[in-house]
């Protein structure tokens, strides 16, 4: 039995996410796409482990799986096979053998979004899909000093819609906030993430870029003793999953 990890990336517009828990929606995801060519390539069912579940509508540069399988193909062949057979928005950028340890889930050591929000004049037809245009530009500076506040070890409960059953402390270890004259790109990186914890730490630190928060705000969602103040998050389309670290 051999170890296969794959390096994908896909555009999430048209998918239920990476993988969805609910009765009658795990066909349309990024996961069941994959397992179908696999399936066939096999001839067997295949369990698939993926460095970070992204959500509805999010895409990725560069996400990481894993599957174990038995099957004389070599790399190159298994990387044509699943390009060939795969929908034109996902695509295996890479793909090699390794240790029977390996498991893109459990040995991630970091994980990283970006999320761009397009600020030039118009809203570019072509970008549409891929950034969130804002109408006002945020002041680049203010968000910058939020982002301090966000960094180490916190609770981020209220930067997340996670209910229960699940621990909400994750360290940040860098959030890098980039502009130019046509867009923002703020890049989180961190231990883990909780569900919609990128889009919703993206749109508190847009709210005080754009004057609709203060930034010592932060510490008030950040006290689990607090009410929920956390922000809606931030538009789908904006944001990618960048980077699985191991």
């Amino acid at each position: 039995m051999r170890n296969i990890k794959l390096t994908i990336e896909y555009d999430g517009s048209r998918y239920n996410g990476w993988q969805r828990l609910g009765k009658g929606e795990a066909d349309n995801t990024v996961e069941n796409k994959l397992l179908e060519v696999l399936h066939k390539m096999t001839g067997k069912e295949v369990e698939l482990n993926c460095g970070s579940r992204t959500e509805l509508g999010v895409h990725a540069y560069a996400q990481v799986a894993n599957f174990k399988a038995s099957t004389d193909l070599k790399c190159f062949e298994i990387k044509n096979y699943l390009n060939r057979y795969l929908p034109m928005d996902i695509a295996v950028t890479s793909v090699e053998e390794v240790t029977e340890r390996f498991h893109a889930s459990l040995n991630a050591k970091s994980k990283t979004y970006l999320y761009r929000i397009a600020i030039g004049d118009v809203p570019s037809v072509f970008d549409r899909k891929y950034t969130y245009y804002c109408f006002k530009r945020p002041n680049v500076t203010h968000m910058k000093e939020a982002a301090k506040l966000l960094l180490g070890e916190h609770d981020f409960k209220d930067f997340s819609s996670v209910k229960k059953g699940k621990s909400t402390v994750k360290e940040i270890y860098d959030i890098d906030i980039y502009q130019d004259e046509k867009e923002i790109q703020i890049s989180i990186k961190a231990n883990d993430f909780l569900h919609n914890m990128a889009r919703m730490l993206v749109s508190t630190l847009l709210e005080i870029g754009l004057g609709n928060r203060s930034m010592w705000e932060i510490e008030k969602i950040l006290d689990p003793n607090q009410p929920d103040l956390g922000s809606t998050p931030a538009s789908a389309q904006g944001l990618f999953l960048q980077e699985v670290e191991y």
